[in-house]
């Protein structure tokens, strides 16, 4: 079950045929990266149509207003919901009149300096429309003086600090980002249009391009900035590349622990893979013995089957995930929060009473919910459980763009591992190592971020928070 939140999916298509409707589809395959609000921006060569609205992508998107969404280029965004008022002023995309003509802008991510930038801004007459950082752009390109927006976009981006995929849209161009480190992810695809003319896809994950059978290409490389442009003409060229920055690649380690669907391919691996190579090392770090394991669903699925593997102890779906219960309107009480897991998770009684249970998830965050877990299956009859988690203890929030409580919320950070199982309420408690991790990435190009681990941030990265 989700105790992290990210923001959010973004996905861009370029000389593509029906292109707000491919959007479409595409935040329909990322919806998981966000549900509290989805929008699209298109072009049609001489202005940008937006439509967006709080909700899912369903519940925005309908026949009548996609026929607004004219013109071959769009951008798309799912926005995740967060603590405080949700507001249609922080839906995305944002867009933006100026003395150059339309833009529109997605953001995935979080600008760490985000404060320092609005207040110099305002204090140079800006006005803001909305609370996302992601408007210091908009103000800071429009302020800029130069003739060329690839020239001002370029110059906002030396003026920012933290992690971002972002994709600008003018009338004619459109413009993918990723930052230096690679914090999220953004990959590049292709489409094959009716007439046999070539347009392009950019999206945070590469599951959105098997939805609307764009050929996978690259990952958009960090600090690099595609330029999509020839709109309108028969024969577009492929993105123009540019290397704002030297990268420095350190992609988010929670991309592969929970936030990809498993379908994806995410900074040149398939997360399912990692994820069952995970739950192999987990085996291989926590021998226990026991009737069967069994996955919270769904995050702990493909580690519980690696786990299975190397252990040689039965794989069983003990319990089962409801996925259409939505958002509950109910009192924070501890009743009902006993009730909101019960109504997304039931135990399968039959499989578990009297057996002694291995159980895989992919973290604990407060321990709430694993202490919820474990007791509806203690009411089922388990003898033992034994909860395993398929990644190191989360010792420290994240700045980058994950919607991380404070470090006083996390229970790993205040209690020994001891204090934990104990609250929880396991006969066994045990989290992957960080070297446990490393093995199971097979990974020797480049480091990850894991300071919700280590604590161990990205140089700088934090220095607009203090």
């Amino acid at each position: 079950m989700k105790q992290w939140n990210e923001e959010c999916a973004v996905v861009g298509t370029y000389n593509v045929e029906n292109s707000a409707l491919i959007s479409h589809y595409a935040l329909f395959a990322l919806q998981h990266r966000g549900q509290e609000a989805s929008g699209i921006s298109s072009s049609d060569g001489k202005n940008i149509h937006t439509v967006k609205g709080n909700g899912l992508v369903t519940k925005v998107f309908n026949e009548k207003n996609l026929k607004k969404l004219i013109g071959n280029a769009s951008i798309g965004h799912n926005r995740y919901s967060t603590a405080g008022k949700e507001s249609i002023d922080d839906a995305q995309p944002l867009f933006a009149r100026y003395n150059l003509g339309e833009m529109a802008v997605v953001h995935n991510g979080n600008l760490t300096n985000a404060l320092l930038l609005r207040k110099k801004l305002i204090e140079k007459g800006a006005i803001f429309q909305s609370y996302l950082d992601t408007e210091n752009l908009i103000h800071l390109i429009a302020q800029n003086k130069k003739d060329n927006l690839q020239e001002r976009i370029i110059d906002a981006l030396k003026e920012i600090d933290g992690a971002y995929a972002l994709i600008f849209l003018s009338r004619t161009k459109m413009f993918a980002i990723r930052d230096p480190y690679g914090l999220r992810p953004l990959c590049l695809g292709k489409i094959t249009n009716s007439d046999g003319s070539v347009g392009y896809i950019v999206a945070s994950e590469s599951c959105a391009f098997d939805l609307v059978g764009a050929e996978y290409i690259r990952e958009v490389n960090p600090g690099e900035m595609l330029v999509f442009e020839g709109l309108g003409d028969k024969i577009v060229t492929q993105p123009k590349s540019i290397q704002v920055f030297a990268p420095n690649p350190h992609p988010c380690i929670f991309e592969y622990v929970y936030f990809a669907r498993p379908d994806s391919k995410v900074f040149g691996r398939n997360v399912y893979e990692v994820r069952k190579n995970m739950g192999v090392e987990l085996a291989k770090e926590h021998k226990i013995k026991a009737d069967m394991v069994i996955p919270v669903p769904d995050s702990g699925v493909a580690a519980a089957l690696g786990y299975s593997k190397e252990s040689g102890i039965n794989f069983e779906l003990g319990i089962i995930r409801n996925h259409y219960v939505g958002r509950t309107f109910i009192e924070p009480t501890q009743q009902m929060r006993e009730l909101k897991v019960r109504l997304k998770l039931n135990p399968i009684t039959e499989i578990i009473k009297d057996k002694e249970i291995i159980v895989i998830d992919d973290s604990v965050v407060r321990g709430t919910t694993s202490k919820q877990i474990v007791k509806i299956l203690r009411q089922a009859g388990a003898k033992k459980v034994h909860l395993l988690i398929s990644s190191p203890q989360t010792i420290s929030p994240c700045y980058y763009g994950v919607d991380t409580p404070d470090t006083k919320e996390l229970i790993c950070a205040n209690h020994s591992l001891e204090e934990v199982r104990d609250f929880i309420g396991a006969d066994t408690l045990g989290f992957l190592s960080l070297e446990g991790l490393a093995r199971s990435l097979k990974n020797k190009d480049h480091a990850f971020c894991q300071a919700c681990f280590d604590k161990k941030y990205i140089d700088n990265y934090t220095k607009g928070l203090k």
